[in-house]
């Protein structure tokens, strides 16, 4: 229900902001007085750091002034440098460093704290693992969330964590519907297309042929063919040439790789809709597992796994900038900027779990690593975390969901913070959202994404999502703007089976590669898939002996 008073509502809640952030964002927050966008933070990447890695700056890195030896370093403090940090101490083995650029681990899944609580940085679901995802269900049982056997086929989650219905809802026509298909406007051929491609996907699951972790999944050459077309391309030869349909799979693409279906391999398109195979005693197969900061209690789950088995393991703030493999070691030379200088660290085994795009800049004498690095492109995102004195009325359809999409949106719809609490519609909450630029080019999406100010995106999150709430700019009273450069790996046509990934999927005596970009997208399961699969190799190479979490 809405507030009855709104605008002593708003009143009220700029006051309890002003009270956490400090008098002055206060000053001239009278009603007639108040400017036309809301107060917030710029966050994201750091271009000047980055400016310096590149070599772009006229102040260059300065030179290690000592060196530290260490048996194991991890460089990168994602998912995958966590994951990968949490095998070596769930084995007994604490004698490693975690090194993370930023001043939080945890990349993607990071969380941000507001006015009405916590929110998403960016990652904000994790479908319900299947069987082959056992490290994921390890990871899960150990957070008290899976509460059954790991290997259960179903297990019982705490609900607590399961999504509240209803999940998700879609705006087309001034309407609201339950759920994602489009039914507003659809006609019987539409759904004729919907059921004859529900029936491919179903085929693909039935014969497991695409699984999570994705290097599981089958290998035939019928199969591999699939990267080699587009998922547009695809559902064209397959007959299927519904408009709603391709605005589906198109919507699908974009919120999980960044990449629109034109671009997007068809082998990675499918995998979308056909590698999930999870299921629970008390949930839905289709049910996500989720929290109001995202995911960012399972980065936190995964760093508990270190701390409190091996304090002082993870040091924030630290800049790889050169690598080099020598005979006996691995040399990895980290800036501190908090510092202003450098140490050299001499390694027995490296876990590279940052992203791949440094390579060709970082890595010294490694030419087939850096030409499959320049083999990747990387999507750049936009999210906006909008602080509300009160959720947006639903009305016009279905009520208010967690995942609130907009059909024909070059954005992904917006999640609610507060969706699990359960909380009634005027209490303040975080409406967080998502935009992949999908229609430009990488590095002109890059480009944009630096160049515009706050204000200008603002401006586009509110035209976009005032198609369905016309007054939520009224309702908003704090918004910050994430810039996320380099987001994720896009799985192009061609380049999923295309070798680039072999280089870094491959163990070698000194170096392995620990993040997502090795499976060529990013979504949770993988990143911790490749960090678990490291440590896992590492350990054999030390000699240390160690139950496996994989498959």
């Amino acid at each position: 229900m809405a507030s009855r008073d709104p605008l002593m509502k708003r009143r009220g809640f700029l006051g309890a902001i002003g009270a956490m952030a400090g008098a002055p964002l206060l000053q001239g927050c009278a009603p007639e007085l108040a400017p036309s966008l809301p107060p917030g933070r710029l966050l994201g990447d750091a271009p000047a750091l980055g400016h310096r890695l590149r070599g772009g700056s006229a102040e260059p890195l300065p030179a290690p002034g000592e060196t530290r030896r260490i048996p194991v370093l991890i460089v990168g403090g994602g998912i995958g440098g966590l994951a990968a940090g949490w095998k070596l101490a769930r084995s007994g083995f604490d004698d490693f460093l975690l090194l993370e650029m930023a001043d939080e681990s945890g990349g993607n899944s990071r969380g941000l704290g507001t006015a009405a609580g916590p929110c998403p940085l960016a990652a904000h679901y994790l479908p319900l693992p299947g069987v082959e995802a056992l490290a994921v269900r390890e990871l899960l049982a150990e957070l008290g969330v899976l509460q059954d056997d790991p290997r259960a086929l179903r297990p019982t989650y705490d609900e607590r964590y399961l999504c509240a219905v209803p999940q998700e809802r879609l705006y087309r026509d001034g309407l609201w519907q339950e759920g994602l298909w489009p039914q507003i406007g659809a006609s019987a051929s539409d759904r004729g297309q919907y059921a004859r491609f529900q029936e491919l996907m179903n085929a693909y699951r039935d014969r497991r042929a695409f699984t999570v972790p994705m290097a599981y999944s089958k290998r035939s050459p019928e199969l591999l063919a699939l990267d080699r077309v587009s998922m547009r391309d695809w559902l064209l030869a397959q007959k299927l040439d519904s408009a709603p349909l391709h605005w589906y799979v198109d919507y699908a693409c974009r919120d999980d790789y960044g990449t629109a279906s034109a671009e997007t391999s068809a082998w990675a398109g499918i995998h979308y809709f056909a590698c999930r195979s999870g299921e629970a005693a008390n949930a839905e197969h289709d049910t996500v597992l989720t929290a109001p900061d995202g995911n960012a209690w399972l980065a936190r789950g995964l760093e508990r796994g270190i701390t409190s088995r091996s304090a002082g393991r993870i040091v924030n703030g630290a800049l790889a900038f050169r690598v080099e493999q020598t005979r006996r070691a691995v040399l990895i030379d980290v800036f501190f900027p908090a510092e202003g200088r450098s140490v050299r660290y001499e390694a027995a085994q490296l876990i590279w779990a940052a992203p791949l795009f440094p390579v060709p800049r970082v890595f010294v004498g490694e030419p087939r690593l850096a030409d499959a690095a320049r083999q990747y492109s990387h999507a750049p995102w936009l999210v906006a975390n909008l602080v509300v004195t009160h959720l947006p009325v639903a009305s016009a359809g279905a009520p208010l969901a967690w995942d609130n999409v907009l059909y024909g949106s070059p954005g992904l719809g917006y999640v609610v913070s507060t969706h699990q609490q359960m909380r009634l519609a005027d209490a303040g909450a975080v409406l967080t959202y998502y935009r992949a630029l999908a229609g430009v080019s990488p590095a002109a999406g890059r480009e944009s994404l630096l160049a515009r100010s706050r204000e200008a995106w603002l401006d586009e999150v509110f035209a976009d999502l005032g198609r369905a709430h016309a007054e939520l700019r009224s309702l908003t009273v704090a918004a910050d703007v994430i810039r996320l450069g380099h987001a994720m790996a896009r799985p192009t046509v061609g380049f999923v089976w295309g070798g680039a990934r072999e280089a870094f999927a491959a163990d070698s005596p000194r170096l392995r590669f620990a993040h997502a970009d090795v499976s060529g997208f990013s979504i949770f399961e993988e990143a911790q898939y490749r960090g678990v699969l490291a440590a896992e190799r590492t350990l054999r190479r030390l000699g240390v002996r160690f139950t496996s979490s994989l498959v």
